[in-house]
């Protein structure tokens, strides 16, 4: 309607009251300005309101104000409305995978429990992974019902859901402005109402505990934590220099039957050039994608100019294996485990003396045993994942030992050493026109690359054409700061 009559097919508006119109004072004054500009005047009927008149604004702001205040109240209202329904056991919100709403309750979905069972099972009695379980749900055929994908972030949702046990939280997210209706993440600004035992579950209360216990174990290891984070040498150092945005590993099969891999900013892979979206935001990026043996290339022109701090770099790297090996040296993680899985077994052996001896009864050796069982299994896998750290560090030392004995040999320009470039590089800024700034570790100046590419497949070629850096003197004095210096990249 507002459209129309900017386009000037309306002459006049009527409206039934000024709540009915708008209920935000500065939405009302703005739009009926603007309709007066034009010609086009709003009147209200009840209210007794004319926009065209000389004392209609004055009017109109006074009843735009009641409006916008009685639209606060009913908010209030409708929250506490809400709040009591909820502490009733009325579910608010949508269908969920394994559950169906309606009515304001939850009701099974059998053929969707069944991947619900499938992904507690599978992380906690399996031991397997969400990346692992995301894959195998969808090499298995189970589609997800709402998700284009099966995903470790779907996956995660899934596992921390309280509903799949019979509970419910509500007042996750609020929506603190009645103005603009915007949803944000609880963060204690309200009371979440949970009830206990509210519905029927999909999964045993034990498991649950279970998997909350092992997410929790979990948090903040490898494997949930920044899995891809190293995934390659560069995994996450890498910014684009137009929007901020880091870059992501992209591969391409091409018809020799080789992969190609590449690196191009996370904001253009979603959204590809600068645009505005339906809600006229900006999105997309016009950032170049670069050549992963392009990245290589430049790291290995850097790492070899560097003349000065060689000592200190070498240093540095086997000061970080003392600190390894002092970590290593004084885990007793594994071994305390191992004491209390003794001492667990010891007293259900003893149980199982008191059940002979008529101490205890039957009943009361089957709960004790189960309990101990669960215990155990939980040390199990405390056991497991302690023995895979001490396994890391142990890696990482012997890692650390071969970066030290590798320095040399990358310094004199020998063939590239991708564990040890991710070790050396802090990040690399990517920008247009084939420009780089790389910041490595351990040195107090960055490195800024401007370079071409020519070729392709075994002919491919990278040529710097610009090296400049903040302080020249930590360079080797005889080689230029402008050079030209192409290289095949095999």
């Amino acid at each position: 309607m507002i459209e129309e009559a900017f386009q000037g097919g309306i002459d006049l508006i009527l409206t039934k009251e000024v709540s009915r119109f708008a209920r935000n004072t500065i939405d009302t004054l703005s739009y009926t300005r603007k309709l007066k500009e034009m010609g086009v005047g709003v009147v209200f009927t009840i209210d007794n309101i004319d926009t065209r008149d000389s004392d209609g604004e004055l009017r109109l702001t006074i009843m735009a104000s009641i409006a916008q205040e009685e639209s606060r109240k009913t908010s209030e209202r409708v929250k506490w409305g809400q709040r009591r329904r909820m502490e009733q056991g009325v579910v608010f919100g949508r269908d969920l995978i394994g559950y169906k709403v309606k009515g304001g309750k939850l009701y099974i979905n059998e053929e969707e429990a069944r991947i619900v069972r499938s992904i507690f099972h599978k992380y906690t009695n399996e031991g397997k992974g969400t990346h692992t379980i995301a894959r195998e749900l969808l090499e298995e055929g189970m589609r997800p019902p709402k998700a284009e994908v099966w995903s470790n972030v779907v996956i995660r949702r899934v596992l921390g859901n309280e509903k799949y046990v019979g509970d419910l939280c509500q007042k996750k997210t609020i929506t603190p402005d009645y103005l603009t209706h915007a949803k944000k993440y609880n963060q204690g600004e309200e009371e979440m109402v949970f009830l206990r035992d509210h519905h029927q579950p999909i999964i045993e209360r034990s498991l649950w505990e279970r998997t909350q216990r092992e997410l929790e174990l979990r948090r903040g290891s490898r494997e949930e934590k920044g899995q891809y984070s190293r995934r390659y040498w560069c995994s996450g150092k890498l910014y684009c220099g137009v929007c901020g945005n880091r870059y992501v590993s992209r591969y391409k099969n091409l018809k020799s039957g080789t992969r190609y891999q590449a690196w191009r900013c996370y904001k253009a892979v979603n959204h590809g050039a600068p645009k505005r979206d339906k809600t006229g935001k900006w999105v997309g990026c016009k950032n170049q994608q670069i050549n992963n043996q392009t990245l290589l290339f430049c790291m290995k022109f850097c790492v070899s100019h560097i003349d000065s701090d060689q000592a200190a770099v070498k240093k540095e790297i086997l000061h970080e294996i003392r600190q390894l090996e002092k970590i290593s040296g004084s885990r007793t993680g594994t071994r305390k485990i191992q004491r209390e899985m003794e001492a667990l077994n010891s007293k259900k052996r003893k149980a199982i003396d008191l059940a002979l001896e008529g101490v205890i009864s039957r009943e009361e050796l089957k709960e004790q045993n189960s309990w101990y069982e669960e215990e155990l299994n939980m040390l199990s896998r405390k056991l497991e994942q302690a023995q895979k750290e001490d396994k890391i560090h142990t890696g990482q030392i012997d890692n650390m030992e071969q970066y030290a004995k590798a320095l040399d040999e990358i310094m004199g320009f020998q063939a590239p050493n991708q564990t040890l470039y991710g070790e050396l590089l802090e990040r690399i800024c990517i920008y247009p026109d084939h420009k780089l700034d790389i910041w490595l570790k351990f040195l107090p100046f960055g490195i800024r690359l401007e370079f071409r590419t020519s070729g392709r497949g075994e002919g491919f070629c990278v040529e710097i054409l610009e090296m400049t850096v903040e302080e020249r003197g930590h360079f080797d004095t005889d080689t230029p700061i402008s050079v030209s210096t192409a290289l095949p990249i095999s």
